[in-house]
């Protein structure tokens, strides 16, 4: 079977791939464990050195790669670049610190001596979404290569050529050729890859139904996951708040990678003394947003990654707002095209997808609220917990509501982000485990306890 490059600003098939065959596959698992056995007794510095590599490839060659991201993907050429980037700063980041994240952890215990070793598990499976198709892999595979594992690569189907590009930077860099494989492959492939001895773990980013599907299969194998799902973060805004600040980051937050994004915000919760003249500034700013070619310097949101995405959001939204919700920004699915126009909602209602669900795309919802009480109450009242906003001027107060909604992450006067000195994950159906930080690395290695007497 076929898979296919479609640039969604044009509908233009770019590139067809073939899918890898069983038998492919199970050669690059094979050279993949192969390669571990040597890669998880090199030295850090090393390690280091050859991610650090990496880094510079990423940096030299921004555009290059932003360029791929762009055509395969839609966003705007600016933005894939700065997600290149960004990419070199987490491959900086472990380079510098795997080691002191990694080392050996004495504990006080009635023995001659005790600690906690952290080993690598071999290879590791990654199952990664299109939304930001370099970022979500490099934030898996920076720190689990310093750790000494390696990895194969499934991405999602329509970025096949970021998917190689991935692999190319990696052997680029020096790395050993099989220490990481891209495998072509669709999603009905992904189970028996799972039930493969050599794959030791799983990490996925994407829906919750995948991130089911995949805990489920690696469940039944006994092997560890870390599952990033669905969000729809809140973002609360209290009477005390700077409204043109809110605002402005409001609209950025919302419509980051044109609305794809799991840690966009999407549901903004205001106080009703200061509603309207939120609303107001937030829909004016998004009025003033541009769109076209995202290959040109002047394009804030592209097209959506695909027609048939655009399409559904906007059947979400007008089943919303048949059961009830109210139109503050008419926008929508331009037909016939992967592009879709910022809009806001108002108030929908229980059991409608915008209540209920991720509006995976550039639509704000907007909640009326009585007091900070009712805003935490809405907030929480969600089946996904992955980050959250609260803007108010007492930062105190910031801190509690931030303790008080339920998420894996709380940004207080800030837009959510994922950074490599903070740990990422969500709660709920929003997953488990955690990206980034020391925690991050230490996901998938063996944290052997080791007792002397």
């Amino acid at each position: 079977m076929a898979i296919q490059t479609i640039n969604p600003a044009t509908n233009e098939v770019i590139k067809t791939f073939e899918e890898h065959t069983s038998d492919q596959v199970q050669q690059k698992l094979k050279a993949a464990d192969e390669a571990f056995q040597q890669w998880k007794n090199t030295g850090f510095e090393e390690r280091a050195r050859l991610m650090n590599r990496c880094a510079d490839i990423l940096e030299e060659e921004a555009e290059k790669y932003g360029r791929i991201i762009t055509l395969e993907m839609g966003k705007p050429l600016k933005d894939a670049i700065s997600e290149v980037q960004k990419c070199a700063k987490v491959c900086r980041y472990y380079a510098e610190h795997a080691a002191e994240f990694l080392k050996d952890e004495e504990v006080e215990s009635g023995a001659s001596r005790s600690l906690i070793a952290y080993q690598p598990l071999g290879v590791v499976l990654a199952v990664m979404p299109w939304n930001f198709p370099f970022w979500q892999v490099f934030r898996f595979l920076a720190p689990a290569l310093m750790a000494g594992n390696a990895g194969v690569l499934k991405h999602a189907s329509n970025v096949p050529q970021c998917a190689l590009a991935i692999e190319e930077i990696i052997h680029k860099a020096g790395f050993p050729k099989d220490v990481f494989h891209t495998l072509l492959i669709g999603s009905k492939a992904v189970d028996a890859i799972i039930e493969n001895t050599i794959v030791k773990a799983v990490t996925l980013t994407g829906s919750e139904g995948a991130g089911s599907k995949v805990a489920e299969k690696a469940g039944s194998e006994i092997k560890k996951t870390v599952l990033e799902l669905g969000g729809s973060d809140p973002f609360i805004i209290l009477e005390d708040a700077d409204l043109e600040a809110a605002a402005t980051t409001a609209v950025k937050s919302r419509m980051v990678n044109t609305g794809q994004s799991c840690i966009a915000a999407k549901r903004f919760i205001v106080v009703e003394g200061i509603a309207d003249a939120f609303l107001k500034r937030m829909k004016e700013k998004m009025q003033t947003l541009r769109t076209g070619d995202p290959l040109t310097e002047d394009c804030d949101y592209g097209p959506m990654a695909r027609q048939d995405l655009a399409e559904e959001l906007e059947q979400q939204v007008q089943e919303s707002i048949r059961k009830g919700a109210k139109v503050v920004l008419e926008g929508g699915h331009e037909k016939g095209s992967a592009y879709f126009k910022p809009m806001i909602i108002q108030d929908p209602k229980p059991g409608s997808p915008a209540y209920e669900g991720e509006l995976f795309g550039p639509v704000a919802i907007a909640f009326v609220v009585k007091d900070e009480a009712e805003a935490i109450k809405i907030a929480n009242d969600h089946k996904y917990g992955l980050a959250g906003t609260v803007f108010t001027s007492d930062q105190e107060r910031g801190l509690r509501v931030a303790r008080q909604v339920e998420t894996g992450a709380m940004f207080v006067n800030a837009m959510v982000a994922s950074t490599p000195e903070m740990p990422f994950g969500g709660i709920k159906k929003s997953g488990y485990g955690r990206e980034l930080s020391y925690i991050g690395i230490r996901e998938f290695t063996n944290q052997k306890s080791i007792w002397v007497g």
